[in-house]
């Protein structure tokens, strides 16, 4: 007859061992995507058909004189309407050239994450210029202050695996104190990777003098970049846009790996069909894949296929759609049949408030652009109001909801063990339960989340404690990470450089 140990102890022993940090974590960031694929294999050829069609045919219009004579020698061709087409074989060489992986990498190496593959994380994105005020539960315009706030806070968030600057300091005027403060804010209150945009080239080089001083001396960002480049070098339909492109060039000189991000809307820039617009949008990223590799083979790029909706019958963006959910899966897919690390932008949820359409459209679209395997998920976490919003209680509910989704990802070990053939044949035989048995106890430990946030209690314990709803209980978290969560990642040395080489507004 098999049998089983079964597990005792007091009730103190039980719940102290429940609230420790388990030996083994059951759902970290990096898990495996791929399970949904939305397209199949004969979809997936017939878009990248139309979009190295679309390349050779029309290519791209408005190429800046520098960008053109780079690519004309590296096969170009001149197109109607002048404009550049490109030979298909010029396209595949660069696929062919991309880097599949790079390391993105924070100043704390233990925060580094390698993009590419099959490993999906969560990180943030947007430049939204309205916050949720903690406060008084309004929007009003973003600033620096919150910016500062917000990397603080996610600097303590586990699945928030890097920080692109998610709200624009709209009390800073001038374009470079922007760009300046901006970085600085990143590099003060995080070590995790973190991301950018540049106003204009221009500001690349000052801004690494200061990226070398935090790194610890001239040249010691370029040998271990921290800081990664947002870009949209093309702009839809299928042209580059001038001053994107230059800052494209200042970032490769001074090797900081950039997210080239193509951001068309369904039925305004692109087609409204999904088919179509995949293809269009494939053609302008290929179209930036093709830049990159022109002028540096192999560069690390994050082939940032951006699919965006627009509400038809207004006008008004989508981002909490089912179309959205769809066509970023899909894109996600596209991307990693082709083997290029990919980013996809999920989680613009298109509510204002944290209520249940803020979470049905987090959950909807997150779940289906990670289940689809992009690399990297951006937006994904903090982004409310249609990416025009940004919120404390959001980054810290989007936290616990992205732990979910990595449980998600995980899946199901199958193994003799885990079958549990003698436990089964125990119980059913012995005490007609399970709740004490060894067996139990290692899969409370090794295969189940436990959130922080949700709300498990039954409604009289609920209601006793002051029937509590989600808002509420992040807000209060928030509050508490904002108060107590103040690093100094900056020594106070390197601080008084900066300060004394830019006009630091905070």
């Amino acid at each position: 007859m098999p049998t089983e140990q079964v597990k005792r102890g007091g009730r103190r022993a039980r719940l102290a061992k429940r609230a420790a940090k388990p030996a083994f974590d059951p759902c970290p960031p990096g898990q495996i995507g791929g399970q949904y694929t939305p397209l199949t294999q004969s979809e997936i050829a017939a878009i990248h058909e139309t979009a190295l069609r679309l390349l050779e045919t029309l290519g791209m219009g408005e190429v800046p004189d520098r960008l053109a004579d780079d690519l004309r020698a590296a096969g170009a061709k001149t197109g109607p309407q002048d404009r550049l087409v490109f030979p298909r074989d010029m396209i595949e060489r660069s696929i062919f050239l991309a880097a599949k992986t790079f390391t993105l990498h924070g100043r704390d190496p233990a925060r580094s994450i390698t993009v590419g593959g099959d490993r999906v994380y969560f990180g943030t994105g947007g430049a939204a210029v309205q916050t949720l005020d903690i406060e008084t539960g309004l929007y009003r315009p973003s600033t620096l202050a919150d910016l500062h706030g917000f990397t603080r806070l996610q600097d303590t968030l586990a699945n928030v695996s890097w920080f692109t600057r998610c709200c624009v300091a709209t009390d800073i005027p001038d374009n470079f104190d922007l760009d300046v403060n901006t970085a600085y804010a990143l590099i003060r209150n995080t070590t995790k990777p973190v991301a950018t945009s540049f106003t204009l080239a221009e500001h690349v080089a000052p801004i690494i003098q200061m990226l070398d001083i935090a790194a610890g001396g001239p040249g010691a960002f370029a040998e271990r970049p921290f800081l990664k480049a947002h870009i949209s070098p093309v702009i839809s339909p299928l042209r580059y846009g001038e001053d994107a492109v230059d800052v494209v060039y200042e970032c490769i000189a001074h090797n900081i790996p950039m997210s080239c991000i193509t951001a068309a809307q369904a039925g305004a820039t692109a087609p409204a069909t999904m088919a179509g617009f995949l293809a269009q949008s494939l053609a302008e990223t290929l179209a930036s894949l093709v830049m990159v590799n022109t002028i540096k083979p192999g560069f690390p790029m994050v082939f940032s296929n951006w699919p965006f909706i627009i509400d038809l019958r207004t006008g008004a963006f989508a981002g909490g759609s089912g179309e959205t959910a769809v066509l970023n899966a899909a894109s996600a897919q596209i991307i990693n049949a082709l083997g290029l690390p990919s980013g996809v932008a999920c989680s613009m949820t298109d509510a204002k408030a944290i209520d249940a359409q803020y979470g049905a459209e987090k959950g909807l679209t997150s779940l289906a652009a990670a289940l689809a395997g992009g690399n990297l998920i951006y937006e994904s976490s903090g982004m409310t109001a249609s990416l025009l919003g940004a919120s404390f209680e959001a980054f810290v509910l989007d936290d616990e909801m992205h732990s979910h989704t990595y449980r998600a990802l995980r899946g199901i070990e199958v193994t003799e063990e885990n079958l549990g053939f003698d436990t089964i044949c125990h119980s059913v035989l012995g005490e007609g339960h399970f709740l004490g048995s060894v067996h139990t106890h290692a899969a409370m430990e090794r295969d189940y989340f436990y959130p922080a946030l949700a709300d498990r209690s039954e409604p009289r314990t609920w209601q006793e404690g002051g029937a509590r709803d989600a808002w509420r209980t992040a807000r209060e978290k928030a509050r508490e990470v904002l108060r107590k969560h103040h690093p100094q990642y900056l020594s106070p040395e390197q601080d008084a450089e900066i300060r004394t080489k830019f006009r630091i507004l905070s």
